[in-house]
Formats: structure tokens, sequence, C-alpha cells
């Protein structure tokens, strides 16, 4: 039976900045504009929000038009001919921006939006070399309004970006545009406060410094931060996001687009819940327990120890769904080598869809990888060390067994931590230490809710002696007798491919930067889109 044949999509060509493109019919000619690298000018228009054509900063002069076209509110035509940088364009893009300025103050200095803010770009590309305004400006105070948002009226340009997230994607309507004129400013209705648990992606819309964190407020400067594609690791949805990082600490998460996972938005629980990304009470160098203490040994003694210690025994694997596909798929290795068996637990929260976009939610698992656990065989339980028997090998995979019966782990003929931090109870209880770095100082794979595979990026660099995780591992292993370990993440994933049929084909090339779904993945409960 052939597969019926797809919809022919209806295609116009026009010119834009004397380049010829030939697009889908109905877009607009901003977007249009995008895929022959010219970019409009705009405030008020983005991509995951309604037109409002509100700035008239994108007006391009289109021939045969008897005047200048808003080119977010105007679709392509056949044969149109664009001019984004024509005398006419220009110059009303500058009374713009003189208007925009006549009450804008001289904040930049002490502006958090600073060097990444879209009035002072198009200010320094096309605006005016002086104003000529000398009266006094207008002036409102700042105004806390509610969860991590600050608004700060004057630096405002009345875009309207916040108003329509709130009201068409996040649903809750809790922004209006209060006065008119020369007066206007973004209001809040009586008694509503930013809370919802989606709201502060209004900061990340707003094109100007008028929205700020407060989490992040007067913290660092944008050219301070080095910035690295990754994945938020707070809930199994995914969300494709930016770390950025000062001084080898992460100091802000910011979404990252990505259509078939989270659009242009992340949820405040996930840009929120960093820090601990940045703990102190890490595990940095491997530590073999000689007599009644824990001391420092090289890697390859205490590879070694773990490597004896597992020799002829039953290994137990507590694993945290917090890593990383490869992490997992070596574990799981190391669990059918020793006849044994894995197991993980994750904590639970209440789920937070956003309304306006279909399938985006704050998942109530809160960690990145339950579906890899889950691929790998590792079984989930609140109690998951009930299946530990007397004399198992209990091998600590990143997790610190909080609230975990004290009995339980005294089963354990031996304990083996792999993990980024070192509990306290370990320090009494566990036989060798092999310390990983953190999925910040790594690269590696999640596989989302959706069964969608995507690649997350190292941010800054491991603490001390740490290594990936895929390494300790795969040399552990290697010690046992199986292969010869992994020197990369890539071919970590690439014996993981070969060997697991859902992965099969998969590699970091073709996973790119937005992810590829595993075979036979089987969508998540539809949530969020509502009419």
């Amino acid at each position: 039976m052939t597969a019926p044949a797809k919809a022919e999509v209806k295609t116009v060509k026009l010119t834009i900045e004397g380049r010829e493109v030939e697009v889908p019919a109905g877009m607009s000619i901003l977007e249009a504009a995008k895929t022959v690298g010219v970019l409009i000018p705009h405030y008020c228009y983005h991509p995951g929000l309604p037109v409002a054509g509100v700035c008239r900063m994108c007006l391009v002069e289109v021939e045969k038009a008897p005047k200048l076209a808003p080119a977010c509110a105007t679709s392509v035509a056949d044969g149109q001919v664009v001019h984004v940088h024509s005398e006419k364009s220009v110059d009303a893009r500058q009374g713009v921006l003189e208007m925009l300025l006549i009450n804008h103050p001289l904040d930049c200095p002490i502006c958090d939006q600073a060097g990444e803010c879209e009035l002072q770009d198009y200010t320094y590309q096309e605006g005016r070399a002086e104003g000529r305004y000398r009266e006094p400006k207008r002036f409102n105070p700042v105004e806390d309004f509610g969860g991590d948002v600050v608004y700060v009226p004057n630096r405002c340009i009345l875009c309207t970006r916040c108003v329509r997230f709130m009201d068409s994607v996040a649903q809750d309507p809790v922004l209006n545009v209060s006065e008119r004129g020369d007066r206007a400013l973004i209001g809040k209705f009586e008694g509503e406060d930013l809370t919802h648990p989606w709201a502060g992606n209004v900061i990340d819309l707003c094109p100007v410094g008028a929205l700020l964190s407060k989490d992040s407020l007067n913290k660092v400067r944008a050219w301070e931060v080095d910035r690295s594609a990754s994945v938020c690791p707070n809930c199994t949805q995914g969300c494709n996001m930016i770390i950025e990082t000062r001084d080898n600490q992460v100091v802000r998460l910011r979404p990252r687009p990505n259509d078939d996972v989270n659009k242009f938005f992340m949820c405040d629980y996930g840009r929120l819940n960093y820090r601990w990304m940045n703990r102190r009470d890490r595990a940095d160098v491997p530590l073999v327990r000689r007599g009644a203490a824990l001391e420092t040994a090289d890697w390859e003694i205490a590879t070694r120890a773990a490597a004896d210690l597992l020799a002829g025994k039953r290994a137990f694997v507590l694993a945290s769904p917090m890593l990383s596909n490869e992490a997992l798929y070596l574990l799981s290795r190391l669990v059918r080598k020793t006849g044994g068996e894995g197991a993980f637990r994750v904590d639970r929260g209440e789920e937070a869809p956003l309304p306006g976009v279909e399938n985006l939610a704050l998942r109530r698992e809160r960690a990145a990888n339950v579906r890899g656990a889950q691929l790998f065989g590792f079984q989930e339980s609140e109690r998951p060390l009930d299946r530990l028997t007397m004399g198992d090998v209990l091998v600590v995979a990143d997790e610190e067994l909080a609230g975990v019966d004290a009995t339980a782990v005294s089963r354990a003929g031996a304990i083996i931590v792999i993990g980024t931090t070192l509990p306290t109870w370990a320090e009494r209880s566990v036989a060798v230490v092999l310390p990983i770095a953190n999925f910040t100082e790594q690269e590696g794979t999640f596989t989302n809710v959706n069964g969608r595979v995507q690649r997350f990026m190292q941010a800054r660099a491991a603490t001390a002696l740490a290594r990936p995780s895929f390494w300790v591992i795969g040399d552990l292993l290697a010690a046992m007798g199986e292969g010869t370990g992994y020197f990369t993440a890539a071919s970590a994933f690439a014996a993981l491919a070969e060997a697991h049929k859902d992965f099969a084909g998969l590699s970091y090339e073709t996973l790119g930067v937005r992810g590829r779904i595993v075979a036979g993945a089987e969508r998540a409960p539809a949530v969020g889109a509502s009419a």
C-alpha cells in the first residue's frame, strides 16, 4: 500500500533587497526576508505571538504599493519587489526610533539588557546621530510585577509582547496597556500578579530592559558570560535552553527555540532551578577506603578497587534519572555483566501546562531522563532498595539516598559511589568514590517524555579531578574485562546506538541541536493548546 501523497504547498516568488526568494504563500514579508539573510528591524513582532503591528518599526517599501507596509503584517505576493533599506524605509525607522527615545532614559550603563538590547542595536544601526528633544523626560517608578518580574516603565517602548503572551499563550490575562498617549504604560489588573508558572517568559520577550528578572538583577553583563546550547534537566519535557556561565559558575538559564519541543518558551521552575549546578559539596577526587577512613587515590587505583569489589558479585545499581543516556547505557551493561538489577526513583510535582502551546508543560516528573532510564531497563520505585539482597554490591550512581531506610543499605556487601556529590553518610560506609562531572560540565544526551533524544553541550570546566560519567563507567567496565572505555561522548553514544535497537541509526551528527525521536516512541498525552 502506497503512502498518501502530501498536499502541495503553494509558493510565491518575490524579490527582497535584490535577492529572489520563493516561500510558501501566506508568509509575512518579515519572515520571508529571514530566509535570504535580511533582518528587518522590528519590536512588537515575535514568531511565537499573535501579530500586532503596533511598533511601526518594520516598515518597508513595496514597489507599486501606495505607502510603506508593515513587514510583520503584510503577506508575500507573487512578483513583489521589497526594499528594506531604501531612503523612505530608513527615514521612517529613524522617525520611530526618535519617538521611542524621547522618554527613554540613558540607562545603558546600568541596564541589565545592555549588550543584548534591540533598541541599542537599531539606534546604533539606523538612528539619528543626536536627538532633537530638549524637554524633560517623563518618569515612573519601578514596579514589582510579582513572581520573578520587575517592571521599569521608563524603558518601556509599549511593544505589547508581554501583554499578548499572557493573553494568548499563557491565557492568564493579568497585564494591560494602562492610560493613553505619552502617559501609556504596562499595567496589572487589580489584585493580579505575574505568578503564572510560565510568566517569566515576558522577560525574554521584552526587546528592551523594561521587564527584568529579580534573580539576575544587576548580577552579570551580557558580554561577560559564555553561552552553551543545552537541555533543561528539571523535568521530562526537555525544553531547549542556553546555559550562561561566568567565572565557571552558572548564572542564568534562558530558553532556546525548538519548534518540536518548547517553541520559544521555558517555565519559571526550569529557568530558576539552577543553583544545584553550582554546589560546593562536590566529590572532586577519587577516594578508596583504607581502614576506617576514605583516602585520596589515583584514578587507576580507585577504578581497579571498584572492579575488584564487583568481581564475582551481583551489582544493584541505584541510578539517578538525571544521568545521561550514555551513562545509563553503560550502567545497564554493568548490571547485565554482574547479573544484577537496576532501579531509580524520581521526585514529582504538579504539572503546569502552557495553554497556548500544544504538548508543552512543566511535567510531573522532575528529572530529565526518566524515559531514558526506562529504555535501558531500570525499574522505577519509590522504595528502590527493597530488591537489594544480602551481599550485593550497591552502586549508587549520582543518588544521595535521602530518605532511604538505613537498614536497606546495610544489606549491601559493599557500596560504590559514582556521583557528583559526596553525601555525609558516605564517609562512614562507602568503599570507593568515583567523582563525575555534573551535566553542565560534560556533553551527552537526554531522552524526553516524547522519546526525543537531545544533545546537551559542556558549559563549563569540571571540578578538580572529576571526569565525565561515560568515561568513568566505561573505564570501570574495562577494568572488569568488558571493552576498552570511551574518551568522547560521541563514541559512547555510537556504542549505545549500535547496541540498542531504539537508538539505531542515531548519532551526534544526526541529532544536531534539535534532536530526533527514538524508534517506536509513543507521544506523551497532549497538554496545553486549549482553545
